[in-house]
């Protein structure tokens, strides 16, 4: 759901369905362990508690990379994926706001700022995705459209 994140290494399955919204998958493949956020606005101002909300592309990547440091790994060790970012509603609004390529682009800087190494990267247009990765093995599959595997490194 859009505000989840999960980071782990066990054989669970994690998946989303976005459209404007942006979902980075993570995987270790040295240790086998990895994770995946879904987030719906780029940025926000803080709380001044300081809590952080997986509902905001910058919070919700450092929420895990808080998670990859307590496993003594580092974010560099990382293959991501990169998908959504969306137009949903491409000709509906007079006004455009451009959530989804604020999404991606938020995504990119954040991606770039941790170091994860960037495998995939499926962001635009106007059509909705679905997004699988199985945490046995790091395969994640696209579904856009048709569907199609995005193989890991």
């Amino acid at each position: 759901m859009p505000g989840q994140w999960y980071f782990g290494h066990t054989g669970a399955t994690v998946k989303t369905l976005l459209g404007s919204c942006v979902a980075i998958t993570l995987w270790n493949p040295r240790r086998h362990m990895g994770g995946m956020c879904h987030f719906l606005l780029p940025t926000r101002l803080r709380t001044p508690d300081g809590t952080l909300d997986g509902r905001f592309g910058d919070e919700a990547v450092e929420l895990l990379a808080r998670e990859i440091k307590k496993t003594g790994t580092h974010t560099r060790d990382y293959e991501v994926h990169l998908y959504g970012g969306a137009d949903t509603m491409p000709d509906q609004a007079k006004i455009k706001f451009n959530i989804g390529e604020r999404n991606a682009e938020k995504a990119w800087e954040l991606i770039d700022k941790y170091g994860f190494q960037l495998q995939c990267v499926d962001v635009g247009g106007s059509e909705p995705r679905n997004v699988m990765m199985d945490l046995s093995n790091g395969q994640v599959v696209l579904k856009r459209g048709k569907t199609h595997a995005a193989l890991k490194g």
